[in-house]
């Protein structure tokens, strides 16, 4: 499983890499679950990739701290491509798959 992202520095920590996938998952939602086992798979078959995810309901202000810092209006469940602190990329409810997270993480690699 990817890393729970669960303190404000663990969230700087991930917003300074140079890249980072950054989902926010609402255990409360069945959206959110189809939506964060899509990103699990994700996560299974790049390891080496960067990741971490924020559990929107204990982790509110996490979750909004993520959004005041993107300029990315706050969603959940969402996934967000981060580049160097910057969003470059991101979606939220049924358009989050396994296929939209490799496009994405792939035209950034280009």
């Amino acid at each position: 499983m990817p890393p729970r992202l669960r303190t404000p520095a663990e969230l700087d920590a991930a917003l300074a890499a140079p890249r980072t996938l950054l989902f926010k998952h609402s255990p409360t939602c069945p959206i959110s679950a189809a939506a964060f086992a899509e990103y699990e798979a994700w996560a299974a078959a790049h390891p080496t990739f960067p990741t971490g995810w924020i559990e929107v309901v204990q982790e509110r202000p996490l979750a909004r701290a993520l959004a005041e810092r993107t300029g990315v209006k706050h969603e959940s469940p969402q996934a967000l491509l981060v580049e160097s602190g910057r969003a470059t990329w991101h979606a939220s409810h049924s358009a989050i798959t396994a296929a939209s997270l490799e496009r994405a993480v792939g035209a950034a690699r280009r």
